[in-house]
């Protein structure tokens, strides 16, 4: 089943089961593939449906962090809670071992020697990982091997 099938099929299990949360978020998430969709002017694919995905993600991460620092922890629960279920449609993070060794890997591969490297590593490593890797954490464990 694709993305966009289970996408739909969780909506209409959240609608009939009166899930508030859930049903909110994923009617959030289907009218930005539908622009999405109306931008590029055809069907989207999983893996754009996933950048969707990711996109409606860090937006959550980002209004938790405005949240937190505002001290509104009602409002942080909310967007922890949309949070969550967005998760459930992304893959698995990489743990912090794993990007460690990934990223020791990479800059092996690519021959990187310096700071002026950095975007050659971060490129190679989001274009084969995307989804799987926070980009703040890779910056900084690309940033903390290289320097």
């Amino acid at each position: 089943m694709s993305l966009i099938q289970q996408i739909d099929k969780d909506y209409i299990t959240a609608y009939k089961a009166k899930e508030q949360v859930a049903l909110g978020v994923l009617r959030h998430l289907k009218t930005a593939a539908k622009n999405m969709q109306i931008d590029l002017k055809r069907e989207l694919n999983d893996e754009e449906m996933l950048d969707v995905v990711m996109k409606q993600a860090k937006q959550r991460q980002d209004s938790i962090e405005q949240f937190r620092a505002a001290n509104r922890e009602d409002l942080v629960a909310v967007e922890a809670a949309e949070l969550e279920v967005l998760q459930t449609y992304l893959p698995s993070q990489l743990s912090d071992e794993e990007l460690e060794e990934l990223v020791t890997k990479t800059v092996e591969e690519t021959g990187a020697a310096g700071m002026k490297d950095m975007g050659k590593v971060m490129n190679a490593i989001m274009a084969e990982y995307k989804g799987r890797v926070d980009g703040k954490k890779l910056s900084a464990s690309v940033r903390a091997k290289l320097a």
